[in-house]
């Protein structure tokens, strides 16, 4: 296994302990055994976990942008019995065929975005990482995550293999949102506006026959009833679980937001800069974090993850990497564009640290975290009760539920 070196600090102040870790090198077309291990015995762990205690299906989700460990992530995933595969931020239309292949422990290849030349092809083989024969696993149910209709039935015709239903997410959700269809617009604080063209028409939706949940905004007794007469399946929620007291966001982050949220002063910005991938990126606007720019203008600009890490064709003909968020004039060397750097951040490192293990450098101290959230942050105070409460799981799914409770009724 890739050699992991953990250590433990006090946070200024000394009232909070932490573990952060040294990652292992970072991944690319043809990465390392031990990466390739890495990759399968976290995600089969990850899985395992989440099954532990019910009967109910877990899905895991992807992001298509970070194309290098897919095919190792998945297989182990499905080892530990992953009962669906998400993936959105780019176009699955592979994905599929991979989880038919890996189901009987087959190689599966998947194309490899590389800019100046064709795509390359990575390959994974099963067997190369068994002992002893095993029998066939249950293939997951793949859900593709879109934001157009368009999207949606070009996946149904082009991929190698069965999609089993689609999340409709819209540009309100968390995370990375699809940038506005038509000529760019940004309203008075600098966020992407979006329009009647990034509407989703969910009748034209349901005629393709395939269950579909609604995503961003969908937190709400309300808005699971308006899906479920929409004709969606249910919905996807985030911003709810993410402040809830199982989740493992960073304690004092997820208090610090919890606070704002209740008093319904929280503010999230749609951010079209910040993300290597290209695509607007919501963050939550807490001081002392990332979303702060004199906090990440004090972060040397550094990539040591490289999750989403560009590959290009070098001037020989090989396959090179760069980021956009690292060393600009490391980037401009790579063939990459300046204005391309501009207002880049690193998510690697940032969503590390916002689960409590940020990596520490020589001199430049802890990595800052970097929250997202979906626009709805501030109506997370229907599950708090009070300001400094906490709330379950369990809560958040007993109100949305109350819903359908009526309904029934």
């Amino acid at each position: 296994m890739a050699e992991r070196v953990w250590q433990s600090y006090y946070i200024p102040g000394g009232k909070a302990k932490r573990t952060a870790y040294r990652c292992p090198p970072m991944p690319e077309k043809d990465s390392s055994r031990a990466l390739n291990e890495l990759c399968i015995v976290s995600n089969f762990v990850e899985v395992h976990l989440a099954r532990e205690g019910h009967d109910n299906p877990v899905g895991i989700n992807y992001l298509e942008k970070i194309q290098y460990p897919h095919l190792a992530s998945i297989y182990g995933a499905m080892l530990a019995g992953v009962g669906y595969v998400l993936m959105g931020a780019g176009i699955p239309i592979k994905i599929p065929g991979i989880l038919d292949h890996f189901a009987n422990h087959e190689t599966a290849g998947y194309p490899l975005q590389v800019a100046g030349m064709d795509d390359a092809m990575m390959t994974f083989s099963p067997q190369d990482f068994m002992e002893t024969p095993l029998p066939p696993l249950t293939r997951p149910r793949f859900l593709a995550i879109v934001a157009s209709n368009t999207l949606a039935g070009a996946l149904l015709k082009r991929a190698n293999g069965k999609v089993d239903g689609f999340v409709i997410e819209g540009p309100t959700a968390g995370g990375h949102n699809a940038p506005p269809r038509g000529k760019p617009e940004f309203n008075d604080a600098g966020e992407p506006v979006y329009g009647e063209r990034d509407q989703v028409d969910l009748e034209a939706i349901a005629k393709f026959g395939v269950p579909f949940w609604l995503a961003g905004g969908y937190g709400s007794p309300e808005k699971l009833a308006e899906a479920l007469s929409a004709g969606a399946a249910g919905v996807q929620v985030g911003t709810a679980f993410a402040f809830c007291a199982e989740s493992s966001l960073l304690a004092e982050c997820k208090r610090a937001l919890a606070d704002l949220g209740f008093a319904g002063t929280a503010q999230v910005f749609t951010d079209p800069q910040s993300s290597p991938t290209g695509f607007p990126f919501k963050a939550a606007q807490l001081e002392g974090s990332a979303s702060d720019s004199e906090v990440y203008a004090g972060r040397p600009r550094i990539c040591d993850i490289g999750y989403l890490r560009e590959a290009y064709r070098t001037a020989d003909g090989a396959i090179g990497y760069r980021c956009s968020a690292e060393p600009i004039a490391a980037y401009i060397a790579k063939g990459g564009r300046a204005e391309k750097a501009v207002g880049k951040k690193c998510l690697c490192n940032a969503l590390l640290a916002n689960i409590g293990h940020p990596q520490i450098r020589n001199g430049a101290g802890i990595e800052p975290c970097l929250i997202t959230c979906g626009d709805d942050l501030n109506e997370i105070n229907r599950f708090l009760k009070s300001k400094g409460g906490s709330y379950s799981a369990a809560d958040v799914v007993q109100v949305l539920m109350s819903s359908v409770k009526k309904m029934i009724a």
